[in-house]
């Protein structure tokens, strides 16, 4: 596979990651519309850091573990599998909340950058989630000695969520009059949604190799 290729797979991992509404999506979508495009996007852009961080680690960690335990890939599968599933329910059932302040005085760019980044870095289940999708790739995933390819994939995880956010943002700054509660927990469905496809195909993928 060509460089161009691994950093589509690693743009669209970082949007299917990134995408599910949670803490930090919350707070990025809070700031975008209490005070415009710029405060959003340095909250995701924290995310972003953490998250580079995992998919990092999980583009290195799989790899490596899959050199040395290659029998038990499928069973990395079917955990991986069963991981997305229980996350998308979880996202599908998550009902989070947009609290307005209009007066709420203005906030340091950085410091609600390193918000985001410590709120995203202390959530275990990232990691496992990235874990479960860079072990679901099989064959997509670079060999494990090719480190130049390992870094574009990560480098299009982070430009996938980067993509993701200023997204986010715009189009939180835009609407800003139209985003409430019932946006949240559609956006969720949605996110939820693919995470289960994204399982469901794992298994399928399982299956036709079985049979």
């Amino acid at each position: 596979m060509t460089f161009l290729e691994y950093a589509l797979i690693g743009f669209g991992i970082g949007v299917i990651t990134t995408a599910p509404v949670g803490p930090v999506n919350v707070m990025a979508i809070q700031h975008a519309a209490q005070r415009g495009f710029r405060q959003g996007l340095f909250v995701g852009l924290g995310a972003v850091c953490a998250d580079t961080i995992y998919a990092a680690v999980a583009v290195f960690g799989v790899s490596a573990i899959t050199q040395f335990i290659e029998g038990q890939f499928d069973l990395i599968k079917v955990v991986g599998g069963a991981l997305l599933i229980l996350v998308g329910l979880k996202v599908w059932n998550t009902h989070m909340h947009l609290e307005r302040d209009p007066n709420a005085a203005p906030r340091n760019f950085l410091a609600d950058m390193a918000a985001a980044f410590f709120m995203a870095l202390t959530n275990p289940g990232t990691v496992l989630a990235f874990a479960a999708i860079f072990g679901g790739l099989g064959d997509l995933t670079p060999d494990h000695d090719d480190h130049a390819s390992k870094l574009i994939m990560v480098a299009g995880v982070a430009g996938g969520a980067v993509t993701w956010w200023a997204s986010v943002s715009g189009a939180v700054t835009r609407f800003r009059g139209n985003i409430d509660d019932t946006w949240l927990d559609r956006a969720n469905r949605i996110a939820g949604a693919i995470l289960v496809v994204f399982g469901l195909v794992i298994y399928a993928d399982l299956a036709l190799n079985i049979i």
